[in-house]
């Protein structure tokens, strides 16, 4: 990805936190706790995925999924942020920053997918049950899994590339803990018009279509909900998709909070919005990966009947 730039540019600088060092230990102990977390939570859940039996349905094939990528989507950039706070000098390669955003953009691409792939699945699960063991069928859930995973990576391979390929001539200093494309962009000495639509259009496919998509299966489904007679039947039918259905809600609603919060007016506040813009960005990106295995585990009870088996049979072994 690095050949095709003429850039003067070998490296950019990560400012992170550099304007506040007093804040830097506070956070590097933050992040490294959520993170541990991310790592554990998530780990468990595609341990108890993979090992019970009674979990290996297309929902829990999907979690496991899930689980799977939070940790890469953490992982390409978390590192990056600790080393940051720690080292005085945050510089990082062309190359590297460039793997580092195809990494991020792919995993947080992906995501949009995958969730709505487990709307679609909570959807035959509920509004089609008897021919959901047909249609679900181990092929096509597989498939479904693996063409999130294969939209992801081709959308972030588009962006990247148009990205590495403008002319960086001097300005080198990100104003962000890692390489967020945006940020990269803003450095860039040449009309990046090309880069900005492309994005647009990403922005409708990944973000629009999937949400327009979890919106109408959730209507269909709440709508059969409310036609089962018994109330017992009702709470059961909507502990299926309650999980999904949180998860889905906290990932968009952070994305939209980010997004279309309104900026300061006060040009004496840029400083401060700006710490607050990229504080939240980092937030954000671990918000949802650490959230998502303790929804999973307090709102099912076969998650939590599965990670209780695992913790008898390994006391059992020891």
């Amino acid at each position: 990805m690095e050949a095709s730039n003429q850039s003067s540019v070998t490296e950019f600088v990560l400012l992170g936190l550099s304007a506040h060092p007093k804040l830097e230990k506070t956070f590097f102990v933050l992040i490294l706790s959520m993170y541990l977390v991310i790592l554990l939570g998530n780990g468990v859940l595609i341990l108890v995925t993979v090992s019970d039996s009674h979990l290996h349905t297309p929902m829990y094939f999907f979690l496991g999924n899930l689980s799977f990528l939070d940790i890469c989507y953490t992982t390409s950039s978390v590192p990056l942020v600790l080393d940051g706070f720690l080292t005085p000098r945050k510089t990082i390669p062309f190359s590297a920053c460039a793997i580092q955003m195809f990494l991020s953009f792919a995993m947080g691409a992906t995501e949009c997918v995958l969730l709505g792939m487990m709307a679609f699945d909570r959807y035959m699960a509920i509004c089609n049950p008897l021919r959901y063991s047909i249609v679900m069928r181990k092929a096509v859930y597989v498939s479904m899994a693996a063409s999130s995973w294969l939209a992801g990576g081709a959308n972030s391979l588009v962006q990247i590339s148009l990205a590495v390929q403008l002319p960086f001539c001097g300005d080198n200093v990100i104003n962000h803990f890692i390489c967020e494309i945006l940020a990269v962009l803003k450095l860039a000495c040449a009309d990046i018009s090309i880069n900005v639509v492309s994005m647009g259009v990403a922005n409708v496919i990944f973000l629009g279509v999937p949400v327009l998509f979890i919106l109408v299966s959730y209507i269909f489904i709440l709508t059969t909900i409310l036609r089962i007679p018994s109330v017992e039947g009702r709470k059961k039918a909507f502990s299926t998709c309650s999980a999904h259905l949180t998860v889905v809600v906290i990932f968009y609603g952070t994305i939209l909070f980010m997004y279309g919060k309104p900026k300061s007016k006060d040009p004496l506040g840029a400083d401060k919005q700006e710490l607050a813009d990229k504080l939240i960005s980092l937030f954000y990106g671990l918000l949802t990966p650490m959230l998502n295995p303790i929804i999973y585990s307090l709102r099912n009870k076969d998650v939590k009947a599965a990670v209780k088996n695992l913790m008898v049979q390994k006391h059992s072994t020891q």
